[in-house]
């Protein structure tokens, strides 16, 4: 049986999450798993409950021989046939997370994917995206509040603030009720009227978003219809209007009156061709909240921004980058940001960004580790997901060949290196090794 060994999050200063509650290390360590746990101040659950589990609190991981972590781990961290398990942001190619998987290869490690943890169909086990979703949405309500105080606009969602602020999920809950509450007996001031906001994609991500913004007076209606209110200036007050664009929306078959078709979609994405610009105008908040990688239509450029603030001020106030893809699908996110500076104005005319809430332009909150603003409750749910898997991956042989080992189907799919090799599922990783 191997030794787990939990790490400590060192990629972010506010990076406090845990892929093993401390209960669940007891129960696993009660089935005859023995944990080490490097000590760690910032871990929101702390180095005494791991202790009063069972597991043996060490200054840095020594005969664990499977390394379970949330972020990237240093280059240098890696040991000889060990096996990692985390967030590696490698399966896309990423150019910058590639000289980690090459030493990853070079130490003749397995590594394990937590992102590739799936069902029969493909979908996700493992996974924070509701609670990215939730201190998203929490975030970029704040956000708003602030940059309309900017531009010296009173707000009630002043009264919002930066999610990690609040000692639970609950109690954020509380004050956005309340802010509700407030507009659905007030309104909103008529600079504000109508405040509309967008959400990109229907998943994971995109439901704990909703779930935060339902709290508000909100009556959704859909993207034709948002076209359509807009021409027509037809929006009732004391509501925020909610639009939830799906692929559809979003991107346009090239070829002309050919109509959309989801599969197509997924698999010649090059075929389609962005058409979101003509819903962004009318959008006060966009929330991004949908997968994507460069084989799509960035659904907001640099180029349509600039258009966008040549042909007047505009409605868009805020965008919400929960997917976060440096460059990508908003391409005017440079960088993800951090808990402690999670905002800054992009100036569409200079294409130059300022952290912080003053400046000319819009503003995009990015923050690349939102679920660590609810640590405790992601880590809770995260851990309830992995745990079933930990007995099959402290008892496998990671000796055998590939098509010898024994582990769970979802785990052995996530499996992107075995022995340092990539195996079948991730060989076209080899195009963005050299």
């Amino acid at each position: 049986m191997h030794k787990i060994g939990i790490r400590y999050e060192d990629k972010y200063v506010m990076e406090r999450r845990v892929a093993l509650v401390p209960d669940h290390v007891k129960e696993l360590i009660e089935k005859g798993i023995d944990f080490e746990v490097v000590n760690s101040e910032k871990r929101v659950f702390k180095d005494e409950e791991f202790a009063a589990s069972g597991a043996k609190l060490v200054d840095e991981i020594t005969d664990a021989e499977v390394i379970l972590g949330v972020k990237e781990m240093p280059i240098d961290f890696f040991e000889k046939n060990k096996t990692y398990i985390f967030f590696s942001h490698t399966i896309k190619g990423q150019l910058y997370n590639m000289p980690l998987l090459k030493k990853m290869m070079e130490q003749e490690v397995n590594l394990i994917d937590y992102e590739r943890i799936a069902d029969e169909q493909d979908r996700r086990l493992i996974f924070f995206g509701r609670f990215a979703g939730l201190a998203g949405m929490i975030n970029s309500l704040w956000s708003l509040g602030q940059r309309y105080a900017e531009l010296g606009i009173d707000t009630p969602f002043l009264k919002i603030r930066q999610t990690h602020h609040y000692n639970s999920l609950e109690e954020a809950k509380e004050v956005v009720s309340e802010v509700g509450k407030f507009i659905a007996k007030n309104g909103l001031p008529d600079a504000v009227d109508p405040l509309v906001i967008g959400l990109t994609g229907y998943g994971n991500v995109s439901q704990g978003a909703q779930e935060i913004l339902d709290l508000l007076p909100v009556m959704e209606i859909a993207p034709a219809d948002l076209l359509e209110k807009s021409k027509h200036g037809d929006f009732p007050g004391n509501l925020v209007y909610k639009v939830v664009f799906e692929e559809k929306h979003l991107s346009i078959p090239k070829e002309e009156g050919k109509e959309f078709d989801l599969q197509e979609y997924y698999r010649h994405p090059d075929r389609f061709e962005d058409q979101f610009e003509k819903y962004i105008k009318h959008l006060t908040v966009l929330m991004n909240c949908m997968y994507w990688d460069d084989r799509y239509p960035r659904i907001v450029t640099k180029d349509y921004l600039e258009k966008l603030y040549k042909d007047g001020n505009p409605k868009l106030t805020v965008i919400g980058d929960i997917t976060c893809d440096p460059d990508g699908s908003i391409e005017c996110t440079h960088k993800g940001t951090e808990i402690e500076d999670p905002v800054f104005v992009y100036n569409p005319l200079t294409r130059n960004p300022a952290m912080g809430f003053k400046g000319e332009g819009i503003l995009v909150m990015a923050v690349d580790i939102l679920p660590s603003e609810l640590p405790r409750e992601a880590s809770q749910t995260f851990s309830d997901a992995l745990i079933g898997f930990m007995p099959a991956l402290a008892s496998a042989d990671f000796d055998l060949n590939f098509d010898e080992l024994q582990l769970p189907a979802p785990i052995k799919k996530a499996l992107i290196l075995h022995k340092g090799e990539l195996t079948p599922d991730y060989k076209y990783l080899r195009q963005y090794l050299t």
